[in-house]
């Protein structure tokens, strides 16, 4: 019925009324940039309401379309996210002659997001994913006079052709191997054959790629650097966390038949992530290329809780990415503002940044905090979910490296800590006057990264929701 289709997919048609009315007023209205962003910032907060009202679950289109809470709150996760980046992005949007165009290649990327976490069809997963990386890739470019942002641009492009590449080409000897598309049909006729695991493999690296997980990786810190705060911003969190939402649950619905399989992968994945992520980490001096390797770092503890194969091993996976948006974006919310204002990026340039922008300050040593585990932000107990769902399996040895390099972590987040209040810098960071929207995103960070660890809560919710083996 049509009443289904509009209650089903109220989350993307949502965001298919903003973009179609960001284009009307692109093309007939003469607005300010500030007015824009006002404008853009209500409608997304709109959208964030109407995820949370109205929502059943069920299947359209022949089961190609599905929805359940679960997808409901992850997508709810994305439009949180979303709303904070663009409050966040203020200082840099109002300097910029093309902001309509910022915003509806974003919501054109998050409902590619969208499809791709409510696909129940390899057909809509695969333009879900292109929908979501091509305009991307031109939000990457969106710094047109700036040679490293289309240097940035071109590289994101091409690694992800090549990853698109390596998915469809898994997509196609899957349909060959079972004869069908449909994801709950498929998992019955998986069988663990060597043509399986060879689709399954190169599915894999394709995930591999968009999620930034060694030997994957190594177009992350360029991109990170080269491109916008605000697209870095959406890379590192959004578009990471969409991904990481479907590869769960393909992993634990398609290709439950070959568990085993693709628990060595991951288990060697993860450890390998996680000693790169955080050896790389410590020795970066730009602060942007600085945080692409410890979301690298993040992603495999992420690998662990998901070798877990269990409702908890979901529930935490889901719980993690809701943090790790608190988290990371209250340290780029403070990059983004310095980068917007001042032009520096450097590690150099926070020495002494306390003595001139004490909140500021505050607001990255909790966010650095939550990102390294530190009780008790909410990072930690994160953390702590993702190494009891990977202890599940009983394989203690991950579990043993991602422990110790919690502690190795300690040592390059802490010296970000250490320049900020304890260095000493003869061309410190002007006082920095805070936008009342970057303050508003800040405020939402550092609350979420309190509350979300100590609410309980939180957690029993997103388990309530989640599924497993």
């Amino acid at each position: 019925m049509l009443s289904d289709f509009f209650i089903l997919m109220k989350q993307e048609l949502v965001i298919m009324v903003i973009i179609f009315v960001l284009l009307l007023l692109k093309i007939g209205a003469d607005m300010s940039n500030e007015k824009m962003m006002n404008l853009a910032n209500g409608l997304l907060l709109l959208n964030l309401a109407a995820g949370f009202t109205g929502n059943q679950p069920g299947v359209l289109f022949n089961e190609m379309y599905v929805t359940n809470p679960l997808i409901v709150l992850e997508k709810n996760i994305l439009n949180l996210g979303t709303l904070i980046i663009s409050l966040q992005s203020f200082s840099w949007l109002k300097k910029h002659d093309h902001v309509p165009e910022f915003y509806v290649l974003l919501l054109c990327t998050l409902l590619g997001m969208f499809f791709m976490i409510s696909s129940g069809n390899l057909i809509l997963f695969y333009i879900g994913l292109e929908l979501s990386s091509i305009p991307l890739a031109t939000m990457a470019n969106f710094d047109l006079a700036a040679k490293r942002s289309s240097e940035a641009a071109m590289k994101f492009i091409m690694s992800s052709a090549f990853a698109s590449g390596l998915l469809l080409f898994g997509i196609s000897l899957l349909y060959g191997a079972t004869g069908t598309l449909t994801f709950s049909e498929m998992t019955a006729l998986i069988t663990g054959s060597p043509l399986h695991i060879f689709a399954f493999v190169l599915l894999l690296a394709g995930f591999a790629f968009k999620i930034s997980v060694v030997p994957f990786h190594l177009w992350t810190a360029d991109v990170y650097e080269g491109a916008p705060v605000a697209v870095t911003s959406w890379l590192s969190v959004v578009s990471k966390g969409s991904v990481l939402f479907v590869f769960v649950s393909v992993l634990y619905t398609v290709f439950k038949p070959i568990a085993g399989n693709w628990y060595n992968m991951l288990f060697l994945l993860s450890v390998v992530t996680i000693l790169i992520g955080n050896l790389f980490a410590i020795r970066q001096n730009n602060i942007k290329r600085f945080l692409a390797f410890s979301s690298i770092a993040q992603i495999g503890f992420i690998l662990v809780g998901i070798t877990g194969s269990s409702q908890v091993s979901s529930a935490s996976v889901v719980y993690f990415v809701l943090i790790y948006v608190f988290s990371n974006l209250a340290a780029f919310g403070v990059v983004a503002l310095v980068s917007a204002v001042t032009g520096r990026e450097q590690v150099s340039d926070y020495k002494g940044f306390y003595k001139t922008n004490p909140v500021l300050s505050w607001v990255l040593t909790i966010a650095l905090f939550s990102l390294a585990g530190v009780p008790p932000t909410a990072g930690f107990f994160g953390k702590f979910f993702l190494l009891m769902a990977g202890a599940g399996k009983g394989n203690y040895i991950p579990i043993t490296i991602a422990a110790l390099n919690m502690i190795l972590s300690f040592y390059y987040y802490l010296r970000i800590v250490k320049a900020v209040f304890m260095d000493a810098n003869e061309q410190p960071i002007e006082r920095l006057t805070i936008p009342a929207y970057s303050k508003l995103a800040m405020f939402i960070c550092v609350a979420g990264i309190l509350i979300t660890g100590l609410a309980g809560f939180v957690y029993d919710y997103i388990y309530a929701l989640s599924f497993g083996f």
